[in-house]
């Protein structure tokens, strides 16, 4: 790169340009105005930012101009001081939070780069406050990280800077901090712009999808075996986790089903290329575990890309395993590289440089600011969304030398998700929208919410104002063995921390509050939740799922298996919007009339129940578990679709139940049948029983039965009689115990039955 000359792209020249006409116009305060550049990934926005920083530092009208580059990760500070360096540029890279308040305060250090952590340790107690207004900052990824405590703390280093952010992800009115905070939007450079400006390539979407069978009898025999010490309430918690489609997702035969995919089509299609691919895995456990397939089935070379066991990142719900798998691997690299970071760095490198792995395994590492240009194909198999979605397809639609397309192959059904986050890029008109009013509303209602933080706090505490010894512990838990008070305390806790949240973001808070109090707030928030925790378990409201885990998940990866593997959706490009649109609703469609289907049965149920009570309401249910499985994202459009059209056909036809042979030809007998099934569940021979009653039931229904019997009270209270007097000879010659109560339900089933079927 630094043999190499660039030279702006026509969207870099003019927002660069764009920034130079604002930063010239000084305001009442003396301040200069920024805003935030939304550059969609993959434009360059780290060498717009070079551009802008020279441009800056020979603008005449500023003098003594100093640039500090921000960034949210270690990574990307690292990838923005070299981005500089390679461009003839020497920033000064700051090492600790002391060395950049050093630095804050150096009048020779005109670019500087940074981690936004550092300013707290900058400020601290003895903190540095710039005032200089030709300061510039440049925050890079500003979608992220500008809504707390670190971001007021930069703005208290340095109170009359000009901040101007850059990011390459939509950001919603919703989220309307991120303009607000930096002074409005300066400039927008759309992701279909780029593909048409070929500043990056056309992205190709193809969803296919891995059915599972589950052997329900024996899951559910050894799941009773293994759960026999919890309550119900707890056994279905125990389900919930374990049937949910992400614990699914991590089935022994459905990673190595899409593992041998996963091979064959990068082996069939990029194998010998200098093309590469990434896979994103449902968790770190799950990662190893698709490593595991990949090489015994040695198509394709990989490896897999983690931080350590205990760094929990990103999204709460796929870091809960802390397997033992993971910390034995991670103690394996560790001994291997010698440090997290050198493992990064050499598999990385490896990634970008060497022939081999052709495929890199990521959780939620590389899936934003990672450019790798080789990188061509990635496999998903965990559910994204929103901006997290649009940042990982945007790791394959770097330029490369005859790359053509980024390819998402996509086995976790998020076509519609990704329809959804495509329609943030309309919204962006909406930020013209928004004045003055609105800003000042929105300090206002954070400067309103920070003044209930000490009443808050203080109603926290007063639930314990009996405690003796504020430091033991046990006798809080002790005091919360009460429900009542327990829900009080959970109520004010979430009051109190949501409250601190929105305090320690207002830069006001944070200048009039002493930094003991504020330090005492955190504290207390920390024993709380602790004690949250710890509550919660001793008094059964949660079972601590780390005993069963390994167990049930053996029991999911033993008797969930796979079938084929079905395309779901046509090779598309997400850029072709008929063509795209075209595969959205072939989804929507496949939901829509798998609704239409289910709604349709159901009702037709309703309306049939009589006629056959016990067969109607078994695929009622059935019904209705489908709808709440698909409602609950347990089940796919095509598995939806899939499985009301099998109940469809089964009330249709009446088939599906277990009829005997006998009953073949006497439909109405057959639903006599289904009552005295349930009636007789217990007895010895129930069914050959319920069998030869539910004949002998249909035999004296049609001997009695005359025209409009149905509003004969004469003839049906005979029928009546002799279906009892049948019952009673039965009892006494088959030594069959019926109770009155079960022979009065007998005779007002059939009797419903019969008169909607013989009308």
């Amino acid at each position: 790169m630094a043999e190499k000359k660039k030279i702006a792209r026509h969207q870099q020249y003019f927002c660069v340009n764009k920034i130079l006409n604002r930063v010239r116009e000084i305001q009442r305060d003396g301040t200069r105005r920024g805003g935030v550049v939304w550059h969609t990934q993959g434009s360059g926005k780290s060498l717009t930012m070079v551009m802008l920083a020279e441009a800056l530092a020979l603008e005449r009208g500023i003098t003594d101009c100093k640039i500090i580059l921000v960034t949210d990760r270690v990574d990307l500070d690292d990838q923005i001081y070299k981005t500089f360096h390679h461009c003839g540029t020497q920033p000064i890279q700051a090492k600790t939070g002391r060395h950049l308040r050093q630095l804050l305060r150096d009048d020779k250090a005109r670019i500087i780069t940074t981690v936004i952590d550092k300013f707290e340790l900058a400020v601290g107690k003895a903190g540095v406050c710039n005032e200089h207004p030709n300061i510039f900052v440049l925050v890079d990824e500003s979608h992220r990280g500008q809504f707390g405590e670190l971001h007021v703390k930069m703005r208290q280093a340095l109170p009359n800077a000009c901040f101007i952010g850059f990011t390459g992800t939509p950001v919603m009115k919703k989220d309307r901090n991120t303009i607000d905070r930096f002074g409005g939007l300066i400039d927008a450079y759309t992701l279909e712009q780029a593909v048409q400006d070929k500043a990056v390539v056309p992205l190709l979407y193809e969803g296919r999808h891995i059915d599972q069978k589950v052997d329900s009898e024996a899951l559910d025999d050894w799941f009773e075996r293994f759960t026999n010490r919890l309550s119900d309430e707890q056994k279905s918690d125990l389900k919930k986790k374990f049937s949910s489609s992400d614990q699914l997702n991590k089935a022994e035969q459905k990673v190595m089903r899409i593992a041998w995919d996963v091979s064959e089509h990068f082996r069939d299609n990029w194998h010998h290329t200098p093309y590469k691919a990434q896979l994103v895995a449902q968790d770190k456990a799950t990662a190893l575990r698709y490593k595991h397939f990949l090489d015994e089935f040695n198509m394709v070379s990989s490896e897999v890309l983690i931080s350590g066991p205990d760094d929990r990142e990103g999204e709460e719900d796929i870091h809960e395993e802390s397997k033992d798998v993971v910390k034995v691997f991670w103690k394996k690299m560790m001994a291997k590289y010698g440090s997290e970071k050198e493992y990064n760095r050499q598999i990385i490198s490896a990634f970008k440089q060497a022939e081999d792995p052709e495929i890199v395994i990521v959780v939620d590492k590389l899936l934003t600011g990672f450019d790798a240009p080789r990188n061509t194909v990635l496999y998903l198999t965990r559910r994204l969304k929103s901006h997290t979605l649009l940042q990982a397809i945007a790791r394959v639609n770097r330029l490369f030398d005859g790359k053509d397309f980024g390819y998402i192959i996509d086995y976790r059904g998020v076509l519609q998700n990704l329809d959804k986050a495509f329609d943030l890029y309309g919204q962006l008109a909406e930020f013209e929208s928004w004045g003055i009013d609105d800003l000042a509303r929105a300090i206002t209602d954070v400067s309103s919410e920070s003044r209930k933080l000490r009443q808050r706090h203080s109603d926290l505490w007063d639930l314990f104002k009996t405690i003796q010894n504020r430091h033991d512990e046990e006798e809080y838990e002790q005091l919360l063995a009460d429900e009542g008070l327990r829900d009080r305390f959970y109520e004010r806790l979430s009051t109190f921390s949501r409250t601190l949240a929105v305090a320690l973001s207002s830069s006001i808070f944070l200048d009039e509050t002493p930094e003991d109090r504020i330090a005492a707030y955190k504290t207390d928030l920390r024993f709380f939740m602790r004690l949250r925790y710890s509550v919660s378990r001793r008094y059964a409201e949660a079972i601590d799922f780390k005993e069963y885990e390994p167990r049930i998940q053996k029991l999911v990866d033993q008797h969930v298996g796979t079938g084929e593997l079905e395309q779901i959706t046509d090779l598309v490009d997400i850029f072709n919007a008929d063509a795209f649109a075209r595969e959205v609703d072939k989804l929507a469609s496949a939901s829509s009339k798998a609704d239409t289907i289910a709604f349709r049965t159901k009702r037709t149920i309703n309306d049939q129940m009589q006629k056959d009570p016990a067969f109607y309401r078994q695929f009622s249910k059935l019904l209705e578990d489908a709808i709440r499985a698909f409602r609950e994202q347990r089940l796919s459009d095509a598995e939806y679709l899939r499985k009301v059209e099998q109940i469809a056909e089964r009330v249709r036809n009446r088939t599906g139940d277990d009829i005997p042979a006998a009953l073949a030809h006497r439909d109405v007998a057959k639903a006599f049948f289904g009552v005295l099934q349930e009636v007789l569940d217990q007895a010895a021979n129930a069914r050959e029983i319920s069998s030869t009653i539910s004949l002998a039931i249909d035999d004296i229904v049609q001997e009695h039965r005359i025209v409009h019997w149905t509003r004969n009270t004469d003839v049906q209270n005979r029928m009546k009689g002799a279906i009892e007097d049948y019952l009673f000879e039965l009892m006494e010659r088959e030594n069959l115990e019926l109770s009155f109560a079960e022979i009065d339900r007998i005779l007002e089933s059939v009797l419903d039955i019969a008169r909607a079927r013989y009308a």
